[in-house]
């Protein structure tokens, strides 16, 4: 069986500088809010080219900290629409109701997945405030920064799965609004070895009142200013980080020469795949997902074939039970199509030559 995605040879690659790094933390007797995670928060924050970087304990977090902060700055208030695209992870949606914000889904740019920026300016209403952009897959999102400038919109990323990911100036995931969550879930292309997450940010108010939320709302221990949560990156995972922050360019320019060989070499016209310039960095292929619509007839094939694949994902945040108050209220025709048709192939950058041209000799016969 061709694994979807191998993590623990990916970390084996890695095993005894991170065997050292949780050492150096075993060493130090300190597990939270020490010297590792200030490292890692520094290096963290060079990589996107961003003043500031707060650890906290999940993706999901950094997303609910960010508006909780924003609230509490004022530059938001409870009630206030922020447009987010209906074709992301429920997570993106979770953020937004947690903090009593409205979520305006919007459909997406059915070639790129992500963020249409026709959308955008059909959906803005005298409501909305902010922009949640999702850079879905590991691909960048339209650039909306311009636009939200112009319109007094608050702009945030959710770079769940584009860390590294860099326009054809450079830019990074995780520098083009206010701020950004990150997810160091272990299979994302910056992986822990448990849950974990950050926010970047270059605003360092809004940096010093995360990192205050996340820590029960604390300034100084047992005083406690503001209602906050607990929500800490801790000593091991970010020690375990600062190891393979080393190696995410390399991880991820391998994660592109494996979709390319998929981009070229799959034939198959029942299948649609990636849209994507093979000439910029601004996809580093979290996720390779294709669209067929036998798409669950495909995923048995190849499973009988030897090849494990997962969906990404099969029932979009408005068709869920948690928000059933919208399942017959609200319909995304675009969303829904591509919920029922994406199948997401083993890539990571170990996949070898061998295991690539098994999976797309397999399709091309589909």
């Amino acid at each position: 069986m061709i694994k979807f995605l191998d993590l623990k040879a990916i970390n084996d690659q890695y095993r005894s500088e991170i065997n050292e790094a949780i050492k150096t933390v075993l060493d130090s007797g300190w597990y939270i809010k020490g010297f590792a995670l200030e490292k890692f928060e520094a290096e963290f924050a060079s990589y996107c080219d961003t003043e500031h970087c707060v650890g906290v304990a999940n993706g999901l977090d950094a997303l609910i900290l960010i508006f909780r902060a924003l609230i509490i700055q004022d530059k938001l208030k409870v009630g206030d629409e922020v447009i987010v695209p209906a074709n992301t992870y429920i997570a993106s949606v979770m953020a937004l109701t947690q903090n009593g914000l409205i979520p305006v889904l919007i459909e997406p740019n059915e070639n790129s997945f992500n963020l249409d920026l026709e959308g955008l300016k059909k959906n803005r209403t005298r409501k909305t405030r902010a922009v949640l952009t999702v850079h879905l897959y590991g691909q960048l999102a339209v650039d909306v920064s311009s636009y939200c400038k112009e319109n007094d919109l608050l702009l945030v990323e959710d770079a769940a799965q584009a860390h590294g990911a860099q326009n054809e100036n450079g830019q990074r995931a995780g520098s083009y609004g206010i701020a950004a969550g990150f997810s160091f879930y272990p299979g994302k292309n910056l992986g822990a070895i448990g849950d974990a997450g950050a926010v970047t940010t270059n605003d360092e108010e809004l940096a010093q009142l995360i990192s205050q939320l996340g820590n029960y709302g604390s300034e100084k221990k047992y005083h406690n200013s503001i209602l906050g949560l607990n929500s800490r990156l801790d000593e091991l995972q970010a020690a375990v980080l600062s190891v393979k922050l080393k190696n995410l360019d390399h991880e991820n320019a391998q994660r592109r020469i494996a979709a390319k060989y998929y981009s070229d070499n799959i034939k198959n016209p029942k299948l649609r795949l990636p849209d994507w310039d093979q000439n910029v960095k601004n996809h580093v292929f979290h996720l390779f997902v294709i669209r067929c619509r036998e798409r669950d007839l495909l995923k048995n094939y190849l499973e009988d074939n030897g090849i494990q694949t997962v969906i990404h994902y099969p029932i979009p945040p408005h068709k869920q039970n948690a928000y059933n108050e919208w399942n017959d209220l609200l319909s995304y025709p675009i969303t829904e199509k591509i919920h029922k048709e994406v199948l997401s192939l083993p890539i990571s950058p170990i996949i070898t030559k061998e295991e690539q041209e098994k999976i797309v000799n397999v399709l091309n016969e589909f």
